[in-house]
Formats: C-alpha cells, structure tokens, sequence
C-alpha cells in the first residue's frame, strides 16, 4: 500500500536574489521541477537549457508566469559539445549577471544487458551523464571561483551505489557524478564555491515512463519504503536546499533522495 504524496511545499526564500543556471530543464522531470523550485524560492533570474527547442520555448512561457519578478531564460544546449556548453556558460554570466547556481541535471539512460551493450550505446550514456557533467563544472567554475561564491549541485542517483539488471552503463556514469562531485568539491572548496550532488532513487516523469516497461517501475516504485516513486519536486527541494545557504558547510556531499529501501 502506497502512501499518499504530501502537499507541495510553498517557497520560503531559499534562492532570494540568486541567479540559476540549470541544464535539461524542458518538460517535466526533474530539471523542470528544480527551475520551477527556483523561481518560487525566489530567484532573481532564472535560465533553463535544453535540447529540444519546443520544449524549452514552453518551459521558458510556464516559468515566466509563475512570478514576473524573475526574469527566465532559455538557450539550447547539448552537452556532448564543448562549444555549446561554452556558449551556453558564456550567455548565462552576461543574461544573468553571473550565475550563483548552477545545477547539472542532463543526464540520459537505458536498459541494456551487458553482453548486448555496444560501444555506441555505452559511450552516448557517459558521455551525457557523466562527462556532460565535467564539461559544465568545468566551464563554470572559472568564474564561480573568480567572484569566490557559487554553488553546483549535480543530479547522481541511488544507482550510483545500488545494483540494478541493465543499468550497468546509467550506473557506472551515475557512479562517475557522484566521484566527480567529491573530488571537484574538494577543488572547488578552496574558492569557497561548494559542489554537492542529490542521489534520487524513483522520481516518476515522462522521460522516466519512456525508458523503461511499465511494470518494471511499477515495481521499483513499490519496493520503496512509501510504496511509490518520488515525486520530482520533493527531488527538487533536496536541490534547493544544497544550492541555499543551508547547506554552507557540505562539500563534496552525495545526498540520497530516497526511502533507503533495498
């Protein structure tokens, strides 16, 4: 027996003021969620990428009616392409006047057995997950540590630790954030920029319900501890929290979003 989804959190200024970048923000998953998060916590101005450009145009108008006050953004980006990752850095530091928040969410995965995993497949899955994930804090952190403030906050997942059939590739990407996070946290901390990561475990989305068999997430979804998946918004919260100043003192930190059930 599931548990029913609580109320959605009002905002409480977490993000008053700050500029937000975030990555694969277009359509409802998680990256949506947390852009959303952002203007209701109070942002000042708020920039969402993308690679798909009807989606980011919607996501952009969605955004921008929630509170005139925050001018939002968006540009498209695949991050896969250094120069596009560049261009996206370099347009977000002028629009928004220097990003205080950065929050990588591209991510992409599958279901494939090992034995029927071809190089393609592999590599396209690291690529986005993990080495995505380098190029922006990479691009980034030169001005963060510039201005000596800024927060990153990557998207990992409980994959990262758990053990899953046919995640091997989400896995070992996932895995890969989570590393990156603790040592380029460690980098980082020394410009009092912090880098942190959420590690979801189920948050249902349509990209979610289009990457794998119904009855398998529903499956999944029934093994947590409530009996359902996370809703993307409480994943969100988890974000907003490590990119405030709650959340001053972590560094290289990995924060499960999950009910810890096996």
């Amino acid at each position: 027996m599931s548990i029913q989804v609580p109320d959605y959190v009002p905002g409480h200024g977490l993000l008053k003021d700050r500029s937000v970048l975030i990555t694969a923000a277009a359509g409802k998953g998680i990256g949506f969620a947390t852009a959303r998060r952002a203007v209701e916590e109070g942002a000042r101005t708020v920039m969402v990428s993308d690679i798909h450009e009807g989606r980011l145009a919607q996501a952009v108008e969605e955004l921008s009616a929630l509170a005139p006050g925050c001018a939002v953004h968006g540009q498209l980006c695949n991050v896969t392409q250094e120069d596009e990752v560049q261009a996206l850095v370099s347009a977000a530091e002028d629009r928004l006047g220097g990003v205080d928040v950065l929050v990588n969410n591209a991510g992409l995965g599958g279901l494939r057995p090992v034995v029927e995993m071809g190089d393609e497949e592999w590599q396209r899955v690291l690529d986005v997950t993990l080495t995505g994930t380098m190029r922006m804090t990479r691009a980034m952190l030169p001005h963060m540590n510039t201005r000596r403030a800024g927060a990153i906050v990557n998207n990992a997942s409980v994959l990262g630790w758990r053990a899953q059939k046919g995640q091997a590739h989400y896995s070992a990407a996932k895995a890969g954030v989570m590393a990156l996070t603790r040592c380029s946290g460690l980098e980082a901390a020394e410009h009092g920029v912090r880098i942190n990561a959420v590690s979801p475990s189920i948050a249902m989305h349509e990209f979610l319900a289009r990457s794998a068999p119904e009855d398998a997430l529903r499956a999944l979804a029934e093994r947590e501890a409530f009996g359902r998946a996370a809703e993307v918004w409480e994943v969100a919260n988890v974000i907003v929290f490590l990119a405030s100043d709650y959340a001053s003192y972590m560094v290289g930190e990995v924060v499960s979003v999950s009910s810890q059930h096996a």
